[in-house]
């Protein structure tokens, strides 16, 4: 996967950009893509080199461990904290975030698919904790909540948050 990724950064960074245009009221502005997902991937490769290399620290440094129960932000976490806030900027909702990685997670599969380019369950567990954890790190300080605090949903409004609980 690392090789992959290395090699189709630009063509995973484009075809991010064109699910993006094809939502409703969004299109992934310059400061959006220099910010957030090619920072991710060059994240991701670096995670998938540390663990290549037999260096689970360095992995887990990058990107933060299974789970995001490290109360200090990795490497990963923090360009991730950076893009919700300048996603907040812009305007973006929890949602809109939430979907700018799973844009990259759509990318890296379709394109792994169409060019057969086989990945180890490994890797792929690995991308999903990458994924998991940017997620929550760019969701969180959209949010504000710092430290990470409880949403309490109801499903029967728009929004869905009634409240939240930070403890």
């Amino acid at each position: 996967m690392r090789n992959f990724l290395a090699n189709n950064r630009e063509e995973v960074v484009s075809r991010c950009k064109s699910k993006v245009a094809l939502r409703p009221q969004r299109s992934a502005t310059e400061k959006q893509l220099a910010n957030g997902i090619p920072l991710f991937l060059d994240q991701l490769i670096k995670t998938l080199e540390a663990e290549d290399a037999d260096k689970p620290a360095e992995s887990i440094r990058i990107s933060g461990p299974s789970g995001g129960d490290s109360i200090d932000l990795s490497e990963m976490g923090v360009g991730a904290a950076a893009h919700g806030k300048e996603l907040l900027k812009l305007g973006y909702t929890v949602d809109q975030v939430v979907h700018d990685y799973g844009d990259l997670c759509q990318a890296i599969t379709d394109l792994a698919f169409e060019r057969d380019a086989p990945f180890a369950i490994g890797e792929f567990r690995t991308l999903n904790r990458c994924l998991d954890n940017a997620i929550a790190d760019a969701c969180r300080r959209r949010l504000n909540f710092d430290p990470p605090c409880r949403l309490n949903f109801d499903p029967g409004t728009d929004a869905g948050i009634v409240d939240a609980d930070c403890g």
